[in-house]
C-alpha cells in the first residue's frame, strides 16, 4: 500500500489504482456483495459493488428471486445484463408466498423472519455453486449487516467477510441500546397511552455521544406497540450480536458527519469505517460502463425532471417518503392541503403502495387547486432530482438514503419519520446538523404549510440551507481523491479484499 499511495500522490490520476490492481493480479478477486431485500438496502449495496468493480474486482450481486422479477420489470434486461461477464447477478429463493401486489415492498417482519430462518441453506448452496467454479471462487463476501446470517457460511467455507451498515451510525448505536432499555423498565410501553401522554419525550441519556436523544428518537420496534415488534426487537438484537464478531463494519456515512459516533461505535463492534456518502463516491470511482446496472424497483418516471426544468431556482419542494412508509387517506390529504395552502410548487412521489387502504383518491376539489403548481408521479430518479437546481427543499421521511442523498446535495428538509431508523435519522438531522425540522405524526394541513413556507424563505430556514451546503462541502471533501477520509476509508477496505487469499 505504501508503493501505492506514492504512485497516486506523485502522479495525481486517480485512474491509476484501477491499472495498478489490475496488473498486479493476474485473476480479479471475486467479491459476492447481498444486501437485505429492500429497496434502502439494494440501493448503496449496488453502489459499493459498482465501485469495487470500477476497482478491478469480479462482482455476484445476490438480490431475491421476487426482487429480481421487480428489477426486471421496472429496468428492463440490461439493468442485470450489462454485457460485463465481471458482474453477474445470481438469485436466492425468499420462502414467502406470493403475494397480490407483485410491485409492493413486503410485510418487514415476514421479510425478516425469513431471513432468518430460510435464507442460509439457499446462500450457502449458492456459495457451493460459485466455490466449485475453479476460474473464480469467491474471494470475500459483503454482507448487509441484518443479512448476518451470512457470517456462518463464511466461516463454514471459511471465505473472510465484511458487514455493510447501509444507514447511519447513529441508529446503529441506538439499536445497540435494545437490550439496555429493556433492563431499565424503559421499555416496551405499558400500552397505547404512552404513546401521546408525554413519556416518549423522556430523555435517554445512556449514549455520550448523542446528549438529548429521547425515547421517541430511538427506532421505534423496542415500543412493542405493533404486531411483529416484539419479534423485530429479538431480530435486531440477534444481528447486533452477531455484527460484533465480524471483522469489520463499514457505513455509507463519513467521518465528518458523525465522527463522535463512529469513536462510539468502534468501542464496542469492530473496526467501523465512513465509506459514504456512496452517491459522491459512487460519481468519483465508478467507470460509464455500469451505468446500465440499476436498482431501482418502481419505473422511474423522468418527466418530473423536464418539469423541474421549468421551475426558477430554488422555488420547488420535493416531497417523497420512500419504500416502505405508509400513510392513512387523511394524512394524505393535510399534507396536499398544507402543500396546497403553502403556495409553493411541489413535485410528489405517490407510490401506488403508500396510501392505506381503498379510498387513496385525493379529492376534485384539492387535484384542481393544484394543477398549476403540482406535479405527482409515481417514482422518480431521486439523486438526479434532489441535485436539480429549482429543488429549494425536502418533505422526506427521514431513511438514511434520502437523509445522506439531501445533505450531500445541500437540499433542507422537513422530517416526517415513519419506522426503523427514521426517528434517529429525523432527530439527528434537527438536532446534530441543523437542516432539518420534524413535522409532528399527526399531520395537520396548517402546520405542514406553515413549516414548508419556514423552509422555503424563512429565516430558520435560510440557516437550515446554509449548514446542509456546508455538509455537502464537508462530504464532497470526504470522497475527493486521493485524501478524503471516505475515500482513504475505501482504500483501507480495498486493501482487504486485494490481501484475502485466493
Amino acid at each position: 500500500m505504501a508503493e501505492l499511495s506514492s504512485t497516486i500522490k506523485k502522479e495525481g490520476d486517480k485512474r491509476l489504482i484501477t491499472s495498478y490492481m489490475v496488473s498486479k493480479q493476474e485473476m480479479p478477486h471475486h467479491v459476492l456483495c447481498i444486501p437485505a431485500p429492500a429497496q434502502g438496502h439494494i440501493n448503496p449495496m449496488l453502489k459499493l459493488a459498482k465501485i469495487l468493480h470500477s476497482r478491478g474486482f469480479l462482482i455476484t450481486f445476490v438480490n431475491t428471486e421476487f426482487n429480481h422479477q421487480r428489477l426486471l420489470r421496472s429496468q428492463g434486461t440490461d439493468a442485470v445484463t450489462s454485457g460485463l461477464p465481471s458482474f453477474r447477478f445470481e438469485t436466492i429463493p425468499d420462502g414467502l408466498p406470493t403475494p397480490e401486489n407483485l410491485d409492493a415492498t413486503q410485510e418487514v417482519a415476514s421479510l425478516c423472519r425469513a431471513m432468518d430462518e430460510l435464507f442460509l441453506d439457499p446462500f450457502k448452496s449458492l456459495l457451493t455453486k460459485l466455490m466449485s467454479a475453479s476460474s473464480s471462487p469467491v474471494n470475500y463476501i459483503v454482507a448487509d449487516v441484518i443479512m448476518s446470517f451470512t457470517l456462518e457460511a463464511a466461516r463454514e467455507m471459511d471465505i473472510p467477510e465484511i458487514l455493510f451498515w447501509t444507514s447511519g451510525a447513529a441508529s446503529l448505536l441506538c439499536i445497540d441500546q435494545y437490550p439496555n432499555l429493556l433492563n431499565k423498565g424503559f421499555m416496551p410501553l405499558k400500552d397505547s397511552s404512552f404513546l401521546v401522554n408525554g413519556y416518549l419525550d423522556t430523555p435517554y441519556d445512556c449514549i455520550p455521544s448523542m446528549p438529548g436523544l429521547r425515547l421517541k428518537d430511538i427506532p421505534p420496534f423496542i415500543r412493542i406497540t405493533n404486531p411483529g415488534d416484539e419479534y423485530m426487537v429479538e431480530f435486531f438484537v440477534r444481528q447486533i450480536e452477531r455484527a460484533k464478531t465480524a471483522s469489520t463494519i463499514v457505513l455509507n456515512t463519513y467521518h465528518e458527519l458523525e465522527s463522535d459516533i463512529l469513536e462510539t461505535l468502534s468501542s464496542i463492534f469492530p473496526p467501523c469505517y465512513g465509506i459514504g456518502p456512496l452517491n459522491l463516491l459512487e460519481k468519483e470511482i465508478v467507470h460509464k460502463s455500469l451505468a446500465s446496472i440499476k436498482s431501482n424497483l418502481w419505473k422511474e418516471e423522468t418527466e418530473c425532471l423536464e418539469w423541474l426544468d421549468s421551475k426558477a431556482p430554488l422555488s420547488v419542494i420535493y416531497v417523497n417518503f420512500g419504500s416502505i412508509t405508509v400513510m392513512t387517506p387523511q394524512q394524505q390529504v393535510e399534507f396536499c392541503w398544507g402543500l396546497a395552502k403553502s403556495n409553493y410548487s411541489f413535485l410528489w412521489i405517490l407510490r401506488p403502495d403508500l396510501v392505506i387502504g381503498d379510498s387513496a383518491m385525493l379529492p376534485p376539489e384539492l387535484l384542481a387547486e393544484t394543477k398549476s403548481r403540482g406535479l405527482f408521479a409515481s417514482w422518480c430518479p431521486q439523486e438526479q432530482v434532489l441535485k436539480h437546481p429549482s429543488i429549494g427543499g425536502f418533505l422526506t421521511h427521514s431513511g438514511w438514503n434520502s437523509t445522506i442523498e439531501s445533505i450531500s446535495s445541500g437540499v433542507p428538509m422537513i422530517c416526517w419519520p415513519f419506522f426503523g431508523d427514521q426517528q434517529t435519522n429525523c432527530w439527528m438531522s434537527c438536532n446534530k446538523w441543523g437542516v432539518s425540522m420534524e413535522i409532528d405524526n399527526n399531520v395537520l394541513s396548517d402546520e405542514v404549510a406553515k413549516l414548508v413556507i419556514e423552509l422555503m424563505n424563512g429565516e430558520k430556514g435560510k440557516e437550515m440551507r446554509k449548514n446542509a451546503i456546508n455538509w455537502k462541502n464537508k462530504a464532497e471533501k470526504a470522497c475527493a481523491f486521493p485524501y478524503g477520509s471516505s475515500m482513504v476509508n475505501m482504500e483501507k477496505m480495498i486493501h482487504m479484499l486485494q490481501t484475502s487469499p485466493k
